[in-house]
């Protein structure tokens, strides 16, 4: 069962030519991810409500599976334009479904 769930947001302008590139971006991106080592899942989704706003998750078996995707060469070079578009805000979840145990929150706490 993976573990780590990571959500990236983006917006794109109203205008259609940016909108069409973000998405093909975003496509790019995933297949780039998705055919990294410890990858489990993902989809590009667009929000019902603001079309502007759209959406990457990915998920992942750890930690390490994703910061190693996210250090490949290609996904430097291909994807991390696109993904650097992504909305300033925590993006990386871990699983919290019925009786798993959770991470400890103090070792990750500084001072």
């Amino acid at each position: 069962m993976p573990v780590l769930i990571v959500v990236n947001r983006f917006r794109a302008s109203d205008d259609s030519a940016d909108a069409d590139g973000l998405r093909r971006g975003l496509e790019e991106a995933w297949a780039l991810l998705a055919a990294k080592p410890g990858y489990a899942g993902g989809e590009i989704g667009r929000n019902l409500d603001d079309p502007t706003l759209w959406l990457l998750t990915t998920r992942w078996e750890n930690v390490g599976s994703y910061r190693r995707a996210l250090s490949a060469y290609d996904v430097k070079l291909n994807a991390v334009p696109t993904l650097s578009r992504a909305l300033d805000e925590p993006s990386a979840y871990e699983s919290a479904a019925p009786g798993e145990t959770l991470n400890e929150t103090d070792a990750r706490r500084f001072g």
